[in-house]
C-alpha cells in the first residue's frame, strides 16, 4: 500500500461517494489495498480531494456496506479480509441460531435416500396419515435409544415425538405449570423459553450463578416450581455444567420438590456426552433432546422423555392440541437413521464443521474476549460497559453474520453488555471470516 491511499476522482463520473466506494474496490481487487491497510482519516480525505466530510463519510459508509471495511473506533477503517469480500452476499438473517452447512456434508443425500426407501416400502402411505398421539411405537422407542446412549434410561412408554424442542416446551409448561409459578433459570436464557414464561405468566426467577448454592438460597426464601436449564453449552451464554454440578442441582431440587425442564438441545454434540441433569433426579426431570440443532433446523423433530407414563400422556396431549403431531416422515428418518448408522454419522459432520468454525475464531478474536463451547456454534462476546450493543450487532449482520444483543436473553431487568454471535447457518467460512473480523474491529476499537 502507498504511504496514503488516495482515490483518483478526476475522470469518475456520477456521485462521488459512490466513486470513493468504487475507487476502494479496485483497490483492493488490483492488490492496491490489502487486508489489514488502513484508510485515511476521513477528514483527511476530504482536504485532499477538495470535497466535503459528508460526501467522504457516505462514500466509507458504502464501503462498509458492500463488506469491503470495517472500522475500529477512534483507530479508523481499515480493509477486510479479500476472500471473504469475494464470497457474496450474505444469506437472509433470520436471527435463528442454526447448526452450520457442512460443505460436502451427507445430508442431503442421506435425506433423499432414505425418504425414497421410506416411501417405496410396504405400506408406506401410512408415513403420511396421522400418528398416534405421542409419535409411533417405533418413533418412541428410537427417542429412549438416544436418552440411553446419554446415560438417561427410561421406557418408551415415557417418551413421546414433538415437532422440535419449541413444541416440547410449550407443552412441558401448559402440561405441568400454572401461572404464578415461580421457574428458577439463569440470568440470560433461550429467548424462545423466555417468552414462552411471560406469555404463561410465569414469575421467572434468574439465579446469581447456575449452581446448587444458588438454587438452594432461592428455594428457602420461595416457593419454586421449576428450573430451566440448558446443560450444555447454554443459548445463550455457552456455559456447559459438568457432572458434578448437575448431580448437585439434582439434589437440591429433589430436596425442595422442584422440578427440572432439561432442555438440552446441544448435549449430542460433544463426543463424550455429559450424563443429564435429569439423570440424577429421574422423578423430576423432563428432558427434552432435539435433533433441530445438531442436524438441520428443517428436521422438525424433538424427543421428550417424561418422569412418567402419566406425565408423558399428558405432554402427548398438549402437542396435540398445539400441532396434533411431528412429522411423520422427519420422525420416520431419524429412526431410520438411528437404525442405519447415518445419526453418527451426520452428528460427527456438524460437530466436525462447528469445531472448525471455532477454530477461526479463535485466529480473529483475541483470546479470552469470549466464551464458546469446543464444538458450539455460537459465541457470547461480552462488551464494554456503554457500547452500542445494537450497532455492533447490525455491523455484524450487514457481515452476513447473525448477532443478538443480551437484552433478548435477559431473564431479568437489564441484560447487560454482550452479543450471541452466531457461528453456523449457511454462513461460508469465508463470510464468517469476513465478520469476525467486524467483530475484532468492533472490540479493539
Amino acid at each position: 500500500m502507498p504511504e496514503v491511499w488516495v482515490p483518483d476522482l478526476s475522470e469518475t463520473p456520477g456521485a462521488k461517494y459512490l466513486a470513493i466506494a468504487d475507487s476502494i474496490a479496485a483497490a483492493v481487487e488490483t492488490g492496491l489495498l490489502r487486508a489489514g491497510d488502513r484508510l485515511p482519516p476521513q477528514r483527511d480525505l476530504a482536504a485532499r480531494l477538495g470535497i466535503d466530510l459528508t460526501t467522504v463519510t457516505k462514500g466509507y459508509d458504502q464501503a462498509r456496506q458492500r463488506g469491503l471495511i470495517g472500522a475500529r473506533g477512534r483507530a479508523g477503517s481499515f480493509i477486510l479480509p479479500q476472500d471473504a469480500i469475494a464470497a457474496g452476499p450474505p444469506p437472509l438473517d433470520t436471527g435463528m441460531n442454526m447448526p452450520p452447512e457442512v460443505v460436502g456434508g451427507s445430508l442431503l443425500a442421506a435425506w433423499e435416500r432414505t425418504a425414497s426407501a421410506l416411501l417405496r416400502a410396504p405400506g408406506a402411505g401410512g408415513r403420511l396419515h396421522y400418528t398416534p398421539a405421542g409419535g409411533r411405537a417405533a418413533d418412541r422407542a428410537a427417542g429412549a435409544a438416544i436418552f440411553a446412549r446419554l446415560g438417561l434410561a427410561c421406557s418408551a412408554d415415557a417418551v413421546i415425538v414433538t415437532a422440535g424442542a419449541q413444541n416440547a416446551l410449550h407443552a412441558i409448561v401448559a402440561a405441568t405449570l400454572q401461572p404464578g409459578d415461580v421457574v428458577a433459570c439463569g440470568a440470560h436464557i433461550y429467548s424462545v423459553f423466555l417468552q414462552l414464561a411471560r406469555k404463561a405468566g410465569l414469575r421467572l426467577a434468574p439465579l446469581a450463578a447456575m449452581d446448587a448454592d444458588a438454587l438452594e438460597a432461592l428455594c428457602r426464601t420461595t416457593k419454586v416450581a421449576a428450573l430451566y436449564v440448558v446443560p450444555t453449552n447454554d443459548n445463550p451464554t455457552t456455559r456447559t455444567l459438568d457432572a458434578g454440578e448437575r448431580r448437585a442441582l439434582a439434589e437440591v431440587a429433589r430436596r425442595h420438590g422442584v422440578r427440572i425442564i432439561e432442555d438440552d438441545a446441544y448435549g449430542q454434540l460433544p463426543e463424550q456426552a455429559i450424563a443429564p441433569l435429569t439423570s440424577f433426579a429421574p422423578e423430576l426431570g423432563t428432558y427434552v433432546a432435539s435433533c433441530s440443532k445438531i442436524l438441520s433446523p428443517a428436521l422438525r423433530v424433538a424427543h421428550v422423555r417424561a418422569p412418567s407414563v402419566r406425565e408423558a400422556l399428558a405432554l402427548a396431549a398438549e402437542v396435540h392440541k398445539s400441532c396434533v403431531m411431528a412429522p411423520p416422515l422427519d420422525a420416520a428418518l431419524v429412526t431410520r437413521w438411528l437404525e442405519d448408522g447415518s445419526y453418527d454419522r451426520l452428528v460427527a459432520e456438524t460437530r466436525a464443521e462447528a469445531v472448525a468454525r471455532q477454530g477461526l475464531a479463535a485466529e480473529i478474536l483475541p483470546a479470552g474476549s469470549y466464551a464458546a463451547h469446543p464444538c458450539g456454534y455460537h459465541l457470547w462476546v461480552p462488551l464494554p460497559a456503554g457500547a452500542d450493543q445494537g450497532r455492533i450487532a447490525e455491523a455484524l449482520r450487514g457481515a452476513g453474520v447473525t448477532a443478538i444483543a443480551a437484552d433478548a436473553f435477559a431473564a431479568g431487568e437489564g441484560g447487560g453488555a454482550a452479543l450471541r454471535v452466531s457461528l453456523g447457518g449457511a454462513v461460508t467460512r469465508a463470510v464468517l471470516a469476513r465478520g469476525l473480523t467486524v467483530l475484532e474491529m468492533e472490540l479493539a476499537g
